[in-house]
């Protein structure tokens, strides 16, 4: 089918894909168009990865606003949301208007009425619903990318309860589901009353197989010979293999730590088939990777970047991942070792895939747990990228005859599982019957098991005995708790359940905050900023740190060094598991109190085991809770509100108290604020009215950056045009740091002003 020939797009989009190269559709594309997907049917698309599924997501969507209507694309993930976008932005050509929502879960963001298409994660659709956006009622046409993952035991229920939603408001919406090729496809079409486009077909050969001795023996039989050398590893052979007929290789493996280490032997192999352009090109990335920030992964990071490789996991920063996949997409980079996150959905196809770990830990199963088979099939999906490569090989590494035949069986010759739904789940449950409840989807606990009686759980379930028992379960504890009013049979959602829904918390973490901040104001002492950072952290909504090897005779001695600003009772050491939940919260908390406390990021990273990212997750997760909290001591009238006001500044801007004043100015970030403070500007005010020199000098000696300050302060006259840095303020530490000895963010003297690291960013 020519796209000339597909019905309903916008006048020139046809014209526009021949131009792009796309003189036919795929075969699963052009099923999809008869299926009706660009006449406003309903469609599950089940295909492989690289089959096109984006492409009939946007025939979906552009059809859809050339009837007048408005498209919503719901992702997994903040970073495809951003790929997504990015991608779709080419249709600002024919009118069509593309915005992003992807934070602040208390926003209904009514500026994306005007935008034709929203992509969006499903926890921030989840939010708008039950902040009650008016433009959700003007969708026409919805896309549920990875749709799959309602499989997933925590994004999964989210994602399935914002579609029963979203169906619910909207009756004649179109649905288009975006699917990897699971055995149950036909049962979420059913679901979502949707055709079902079910197909193997890739643009690019896929060949499967395992490696064992020094042959690679594929799916139908086929071998050939990849020698492992003496000394040599066999994913060093597949990737120097590869590379000879000019191919990457992406290797999986089951954690951080061993990403890191496979990445740095990877490297000794891509640098031997660099080319002297490559390697001035890769100097220059792995300047700007150890850019991103003054940590050891940075650097770690930038020395296998150097010689064409590199590693890839949640720790990196989200500059740093960014850096990594554009550079592999763009072919520069040869190699990345990842953990299984680079599966889940963001666009780097490569040459080979080398699955060489298919077991990982798993807390609840007691040991190491073979794989999916669904999650290795992603993995295998991402080798073989149309247009650059003949075929794709995707291979298991076996140490034995037996395994190998293991391998065949679990993964080569296997069907990935079925979809199965988690919303019976409790965790899951608390806080969408609460939302429900709260957004006035149902009104009477029958209202509620009518409404999720829409849903996939109700679609796969023989009986409701479950789901009711959970439900009545759920009702008793939002009802004990405050969140929500029983009147016979009808429910409705208090004050501070409304607030609590809106905020986007799981009624447990509302619990925890809400009791610990009443006890403070029992006690009549303002908490302080640990006593906070630890509340939130023992939340269900804040993922804690691990405790390691020492780490329970550390955090225990601390406990009880600074029991007196705990809000609750400490479990005693007798209560193992509650008292090791409290340490694990105590340890991750100590961080936050470390970032607020200005200790370097580098140090940070080294003392917890951390990546950068992992500390911005954790500080972006308790702003977020200590916004909420904040929210909930206004509603209940508590003493507290200051002092979590200013427990959240701290950790936002990872500053003590006498900072906060100048990093409320734009631009101003925790390393700026501390060189100004120590040169006696110690507020906005001042800024102001010091002499421009002062500031100047604490400012590097950039006079840009010192405009914009003075500019964001209030300074009417902020030109710094003839002035001179203070004698000897801009030299006030070594090259790149601070009078205390902090690395600066902006690393050194001179140049372009670049907000490298987590401390200064704006």
């Amino acid at each position: 089918m020519n796209p000339t020939d597909v019905p309903g797009l916008p006048p020139g989009v046809p014209e526009f894909l021949v131009d792009s190269g796309i003189e036919e559709l795929y075969p699963p594309q052009a099923a999809a168009v008869e299926a009706g997907v660009t006449e406003g049917a309903s469609v599950v698309a089940s295909v492989p990865t690289a089959s096109g599924k984006t492409l009939v997501a946007e025939l979906a969507m552009l059809s859809s606003v050339e009837r007048g209507g408005k498209a919503l694309y719901v992702v997994p993930l903040r970073a495809l949301a951003s790929e997504k976008k990015a991608e779709f932005e080419r249709w600002s050509d024919f009118d069509v208007d593309v915005g992003i929502s992807t934070g602040n879960y208390e926003s209904s963001e009514e500026w994306l009425a005007s935008r034709d298409i929203v992509v969006a994660t499903s926890e921030k659709v989840d939010s708008l619903v039950r902040n009650g956006a008016p433009w959700i009622d003007d969708l026409t046409c919805v896309v549920a990318d990875e749709v799959h993952l309602v499989d997933d035991p925590n994004r999964g229920p989210t994602l399935e309860v914002t579609l029963a939603k979203l169906r619910r408001v909207n009756p004649d919406l179109q649905v288009v589901a975006l699917s990897a090729t699971v055995d149950n496809a036909d049962e979420v079409a059913d679901w979502l009353d949707a055709g079902l486009v079910a197909s193997d077909w890739r643009p690019v050969d896929l060949r499967t197989g395992v490696h064992y001795g020094d042959a690679l023996t594929f799916d139908d039989g086929d071998k050939r010979e990849v020698p492992v050398g003496r000394g040599e590893r066999p994913t060093a052979a597949l990737v120097d293999d590869a590379l000879d007929e000019g191919g990457s290789s992406l290797v999986f493996v089951n954690s951080r730590r061993n990403a890191e280490a496979a990445a740095r032997r990877q490297a000794d192999v891509t640098e031997r088939h660099l080319t002297d352009e490559e390697r001035d090109e890769l100097a220059e990335l792995a300047d700007e990777v150890a850019g991103v920030s003054d940590t050891e992964t940075s650097e770690d990071l930038a020395a296998v970047v150097r010689k064409g490789a590199a590693f890839h996991h949640a720790g990196l920063s989200a500059e740093h991942r960014s850096l990594v996949e554009d550079a592999f997409r763009d072919r520069l980079l040869k190699a990345i070792c990842a953990t299984p996150t680079l599966a889940a959905g963001v666009n780097t196809p490569s040459r080979r895939v080398i699955v060489r770990d298919w077991r990982r830990y798993d807390g609840e199963f007691g040991g190491m747990k073979p794989l999916d088979v669904l999650e290795v099939h992603q993995m295998f999906g991402r080798a073989g990228r149309p247009g650059l490569d003949p075929y794709g090989e995707a291979v298991l590494l076996a140490k034995d005859h037996d395994t190998m035949d293991e391998l065949f069986d679990r993964y080569v010759h296997a069907d990935p599982e079925p979809v199965q739904s988690k919303l019976a789940r409790e965790p899951a449950m608390r806080t969408h019957l609460l939302a429900t409840v709260a957004s006035g989807f149902a009104r009477s606990r029958d209202g509620l098991l009518d409404f999720l009686d829409r849903t996939l759980y109700a679609a796969q379930s023989d009986t409701t005995e479950r789901l009711e028992s959970v439900v009545d379960s759920v009702i008793e504890y939002l009802v004990a708790n405050d969140f929500v009013e029983r009147s016979g049979d009808e429910l409705a959602a208090t004050s501070l359940g409304h607030t609590v829904s809106r905020l986007y918390l799981d009624p447990m973490s509302a619990a925890e905050i809400v009791d610990g901040l009443r006890a403070a104001d029992e006690a009549g002492d303002d908490p302080t900023a640990l006593g906070l950072y630890h509340l939130v952290c023992r939340t269900p909504d804040m993922y804690e740190l691990y405790l390691k090897s020492g780490d329970r005779e550390t955090y225990t001695e601390l406990c009880y060094e600074r029991e007196s600003e705990f809000l609750g009772r400490v479990p005693s050491e007798f209560e193992d598991v509650r008292f090791e939940e409290w340490l694990s919260a105590l340890k991750t908390a100590k961080l936050l109190e470390d970032w607020a406390s200005e200790l370097d990021e580098d140090r940070i990273t080294e003392r917890y085991g951390v990546g950068p990212g992992d500390v911005r997750g954790k500080v972006d997760t308790a702003e977020w809770l200590l916004g909420a909290a904040e929210r909930l001591a206004v509603e209940l009238e508590l003493d507290s509100v200051v002092a979590v006001r200013e427990a959240k500044k701290r950790v936002a801007d990872g500053v003590r108290e006498e900072l906060l004043d100048l990093t409320d100015v734009r631009g101003v970030g925790r390393k700026r604020a501390r060189r100004l403070f120590e040169a006696g500007v110690e507020s906005r005010a001042d800024l102001r009215e010091a002499e421009k020199s002062v500031v100047l000098g604490a400012l590097r000696g950039r006079e840009g950056t010192a405009e914009r300050v003075l500019e964001n302060a209030g300074r009417q006259d902020a030109s710094m045009e003839g002035v001179s840095a203070a004698e000897g303020s801009v030299d006030g530490g070594r090259e790149g740091e601070d009078g205390a000895g902090n690395a600066d963010a902006t690393g050194g003297t001179g140049g372009a002003d670049q907000q490298a690291s987590l401390g200064d960013f704006e």
